[in-house]
């Protein structure tokens, strides 16, 4: 498998540049909103071993004092950016209209044809760079905080069910719709109604008492039973590959399922998507910090997680 190539530059170049853009140009389009991707990153963090929270601290520059989640949503502000509009298709996966599975030799390329160019070819080689971290920067082809923010943020994509949707309506961008009162998108819906919705109706606009649900879900709740197995991972192909097939799955039983354009999604679509929305973020925090963890832990756990790769 091929690797992306990342160009060099200074940490201090680079992050002020960033804040500058995103100040004067605001959000683009997203993935999980930003409150989503905040909350899978701040799960993660929770969830590291002292050695890959040292690791992780040590990549992200001084002024977000170690929080990963301040910048989990970076690869969204920059994929229109010349420099990074190779990145625009790292962010989702398109499938064959209603097939409603993942096949990544079929469905992982790009426009061009380009091999491994989506969002589960992209979490692969953002690992594989990362896993070079203990032998320092010999490689100058990798910058590890890119790849640090990259492999966070698609973590985050690719359980987001829409993220892997049908190719004709681009996961839902072009199923228009209304979202209770206001206008909106099936794929927007997925990636941010839901959640906003959620942290208004019940938690005050606090996401982080959002979080902290989702959190206790799985530590002494609902999903305590299937941590174990959210963990499972024998290599990363193989898990790239079931992190996909769950979002697909999802998007046809539950993010396409009665839904047409210029209809009104309320509250029977809200209630009975929102567990899954919940769901879904807490897996990808719970496995990013899985990741993490290996690739800055023990040795054989690395190398095991980077076989076939």
């Amino acid at each position: 498998m091929g690797e992306f190539i990342i160009l060099k530059r200074t940490c201090l170049y680079f992050f002020v540049f960033f804040l500058v853009y995103s100040s004067v140009y605001g959000p683009r389009v997203e993935a999980w909103s930003k409150e989503g991707h905040a909350m899978t990153c701040k799960i993660a963090q929770n969830l590291l071993e002292p050695e890959a929270a040292h690791a992780v601290q040590m990549l992200l520059p001084d002024y977000v004092n170690g929080d990963l989640s301040a910048l989990c949503v970076w690869p969204d502000q920059v994929r229109h950016w010349y420099t990074y509009r190779w990145t625009s298709p790292l962010h989702f996966i398109d499938t064959p209209d209603k097939a409603c599975n993942f096949k990544y030799e079929r469905d992982c390329y790009d426009t061009h044809g380009g091999k491994d160019m989506c969002v589960a070819g992209a979490i692969q080689n953002f690992t594989n760079q990362l896993s070079h971290y203990r032998h320092g920067t010999s490689d100058r082809r990798h910058n590890m905080t890119e790849a640090l923010l990259f492999l966070a943020h698609f973590m985050g994509d690719i359980h987001q069910p829409m993220h892997v949707g049908f190719t004709s309506d681009e996961g839902g961008n072009t199923i228009n719709l209304r979202w209770f009162r206001h206008k909106s998108n099936l794929h927007h819906v997925w990636d941010r109604e839901i959640i906003l919705t959620a942290a208004a109706d019940y938690y005050g606009k606090d996401t982080s008492l959002l979080q902290q649900d989702i959190e206790g879900n799985f530590t002494d709740g609902i999903w305590t039973d299937d941590l174990s197995s959210w963990r499972d991972c024998d290599n990363m192909f193989t898990c790239v590959n079931k992190y996909a097939a769950e979002s697909i799955n999802i998007a046809c039983k539950w993010g396409y399922k009665g839904v047409e354009s210029g209809n009104t999604l309320s509250d029977d679509y809200f209630d009975s998507r929102l567990s899954l929305v919940m769901k879904r973020i807490a897996q990808g925090g719970v496995r990013l910090a899985m990741i993490l963890n290996r690739i800055f832990g023990d040795g054989q756990q690395q190398e095991d997680l980077m076989a076939a790769t």
